[in-house]
């Protein structure tokens, strides 16, 4: 909140070398790294749509709707004031005016109404909308991912699909046949297995109207205020996907049970519910059996939702340390000349940027598989090597930022503290660091040819620098040995999250870069992981400037 003309004059002491608050922002004009991964992916129509949304997200209004959302977190009605049931969540209405701000944008339909660059348009809306909270992107993602899951369904996806790709908002509880527009919400896992969804125990048991009854819980189940739940249960053939509306087709609710909310770390403007089903109606999406391969696809780009976030999350917290650090001076000098402090930032800067530049790489690779057998196949390896890497660094990187603030960043007052709770949530969900790198390695040892694309995008950008060279015959030395094992996994994915990050800033990113990348993150000699560890590295008078004149600062 910007408060008018508050006193700096005070009875004790006047208030100097304070920064001013954070400007409105146009969060897409004035980030060179979006921008440029936009026009590689052959999207430069969407910049205007971009430019507008981008200025909504970075507004005053939109930061204090963040505000207002968190503070005020999302609240349980297991009951009306007559002791009738409800189980329904209720939200204040900035949480409901961010939502809106999203899905009325297209954040989750855009990329199924047959819009060019559709994955890669959502890509960059999730980094921008991210930016203005992150907590309501859940939502958004699982809305956009589950009309994946609903291919294996035609008859659901001609009911929810047009719903979907709506470009609106309507956050009734109410039957979706009576709505234009509606949210996917999931409920997968379950105490007993978390990840391993197989050991799941709930019960699908036909109901004789081409639906199933649902019984038994889950353990989390976010945004439970959607229109629709995505679900796994054990039907008689075995495990299988299924669809569970909040509203029976006969206009009553349906028997979903919200036990209690979570109280979580971060991520509190959105709801997370532990719910049970007690005889549930749903519909099969998918044969019977077959619930995991109905819903991979699903889980591929909600991975990729996941690398977004954190792209997102970083480059929000990058812009308030950039803020800061140009505003607050010492020792004679604004923090933004100390030379250990413009180390710290261009170490920063370049991060955000290897971090936008792979995940929007892959939005483009989203875009081409429905015709291209090698961009399928990439995007299998490659989105769970980013998502592991990326989400992997973001807490780090927001830590890093926070300090750049000193003690101001600490404190509940600002948005760092915010930031950095939100910063561990993408690392874990859709499958935390382990589960991820074993993924990768089933890919590499059952994909050949997900392993062959991976690598032909790596020699793209062979031959122009040497200690990207290096990093490369590494991981082909690691593939040729065929020496991947459980407890090298996650060193391998760490590789390969590298070198994909390098090659992504080759094609989007201005040769100096990539080049202070590969010298800076790939050289085995240096392997600047501690940020502000940056030496000669790259130019970073040029990589501030690159960063700090389009905010203006």
């Amino acid at each position: 909140m910007v408060h008018r003309k508050p006193l700096k004059n005070l009875a004790t002491h006047e208030v100097t070398n304070q920064p001013p608050p954070l400007a409105a922002l146009n969060l897409y004009d004035t980030d060179a790294a979006l921008r440029g991964a936009m026009e590689a992916g052959g999207a430069e129509a969407h910049h205007s749509r971009l430019a507008a949304f981008g200025s909504r997200c970075g507004a005053l209004q939109t930061r204090e709707w963040a505000r207002q959302a968190n503070e005020n977190p999302p609240r349980l009605k297991s009951f009306d004031r007559y002791g009738r049931r409800l189980d329904e969540v209720e939200f204040h209405p900035a949480y409901h005016r961010l939502m809106a701000l999203g899905l009325s944008n297209g954040i989750s339909g855009c990329a199924w109404n047959g819009e060019p660059a559709g994955h890669l348009f959502h890509g960059a809306m999730m980094i921008l909308m991210t930016q203005a909270d992150a907590g309501v992107t859940c939502p958004m993602s699982m809305t956009y991912a589950g009309i994946a899951a609903l291919k294996a369904a035609p008859e659901l996806a001609t009911f929810w699909r047009p719903r979907v790709a709506a470009q609106d908002y309507d956050g009734r509880s109410m039957p979706a046949a009576e709505k234009k527009s509606a949210t996917i919400g999931m409920a997968m896992t379950e105490k007993q297995g978390g990840s391993d969804v197989r050991s799941n125990t709930t019960r699908a048991e036909p109901a004789g109207d081409e639906g199933y009854l649902l019984t038994g819980h889950k353990w989390f189940c976010s945004a439970p205020m959607s229109d629709a739940f995505l679900t796994l249960a054990q039907a008689p053939d075995g495990l299988t996907c299924f669809l569970v509306p909040r509203w029976r087709p006969d206009g009553e609710r349906n028997a979903i049970r919200l036990m209690r909310l979570k109280e979580k770390l971060g991520d509190r403007s959105n709801a997370s519910a532990e719910i049970e089903y007690h005889g549930a109606w749903a519909q099969r999406v998918g044969d019977e059996g077959r619930g995991v391969a109905t819903i991979i696809e699903m889980v591929q780009l909600t991975r990729y939702d996941c690398a977004l976030g954190s792209a997102g999350g970083m480059h929000a917290a990058l812009v308030r340390a950039l803020w800061h650090a140009t505003h607050r001076r010492a020792f004679g000098k604004a923090l933004i000349e100390q030379p250990a402090m413009r180390a710290v930032l261009a170490d920063l800067i370049l991060e955000s940027e290897a971090a936008t530049a792979i995940t929007l790489r892959i939005g483009a690779a989203l875009d081409q598989a429905a015709t291209s057998d090698q961009a399928a196949a990439f995007v299998r390896l490659a989105t769970p090597a980013a998502k592991f890497w990326i989400c992997k660094r973001q807490p780090g990187f927001i830590y890093e930022a926070l300090e750049c603030h000193g003690g101001g960043g600490y404190v509940e007052e600002g948005p760092m503290p915010r930031l950095f709770r939100q910063s561990p949530l993408n690392a874990i969900w859709e499958g935390s660091g382990n589960v991820i790198a074993l993924d990768i390695l089933r890919a590499v040892g059952r994909a050949p040819d997900s392993v062959a694309a991976v690598l032909a995008e790596l020699e793209t950008s062979a031959g122009l620098n040497a200690h990207y060279d290096v990093h490369l015959n590494g991981i082909k030395r690691v593939l040729g040995a065929n020496a991947l094992s459980q407890e090298t996994a996650r060193a391998f994915a760490q590789d390969l999250g590298l070198g994909l990050q390098a090659t992504a800033l080759h094609r989007s990113a201005p040769a100096r870069v990539f080049d202070g990348f590969c010298r800076h993150r790939l050289d085995p000699g240096r392997r600047g992981f501690l940020y502000g560890d940056f030496g000669d590295a790259a130019d970073q008078s040029w990589l501030l400037e690159r960063a700090c004149r389009p905010l203006k600062f």
